[in-house]
């Protein structure tokens, strides 16, 4: 059987870092409860200011440099620190934030299938989007190799939303993300997926 270095290579990885992303590190990290394993990969959408694609500012937002007075809507998250693992943008650009065997700051209050606090077991995904809208094809493109490179990294069971797990707090990625796209693409049981219709 080949050994953790050689399984990482094959499935593009150095060590928690997927090489078909651009690294940028965030401070906004921590380590994971001892003995846990990734298990669910959270899908979430974002975009800064709301609705508009293509800046920096989710960026900013992860490395805690965003400026708080540039825009109306950013007093309303001031002070907030967070992260996610990954951000991918609509034409596909793939952005790492934090090693994904370390814990990012993505999920807040959480719950999934009864095991509370999703941070700790889940890789953060978030799609440059706003919910309730589409999201693009080189988004599902590169969200299906991800997918698949984290499944071939980490024992992954579960794919869900943001809304999954924080219902009535979060309404992320919406009704605007096609689950049945990534389903169909990735051949995985129907129950690795929260939405199965």
């Amino acid at each position: 059987m080949a050994n953790a270095a050689d399984r990482d290579a094959v499935a593009g990885w150095d060590d928690g870092w997927w090489r078909g992303a651009r690294r940028i590190e965030s401070p906004n990290r921590g380590l994971r409860p001892e003995g846990t394993t990734v298990s669910l990969a959270l899908i979430h959408s974002i975009s800064l200011p709301p609705g508009e694609y293509g800046g920096d500012g989710v960026e900013r937002l992860f490395t805690n440099r965003l400026d708080w007075d540039e825009h109306p809507y950013y007093q309303r998250i001031r002070g907030l620190q967070v992260s996610s693992h990954f951000f991918l943008r609509r034409d596909g650009t793939l952005l790492q934030f934090v090693n994904c065997d370390e814990r990012a700051w993505h999920a807040g209050q959480s719950s999934w299938q009864g095991r509370d606090n999703c941070n700790d077991y889940s890789i953060g995904i978030e799609l440059e989007g706003l919910e309730g809208e589409h999201f693009e094809a080189a988004q599902y493109t590169v969200l299906v190799s991800l997918l698949q490179a984290i499944a071939a990294r980490y024992p992954l069971q579960h794919v869900a939303g943001h809304e999954h797990v924080a219902p009535g707090r979060k309404i992320d990625p919406g009704p605007g993300f096609d689950w049945l796209a990534i389903r169909t693409a990735l051949h995985w049981p129907d129950t690795a997926f929260a939405v199965r219709s």
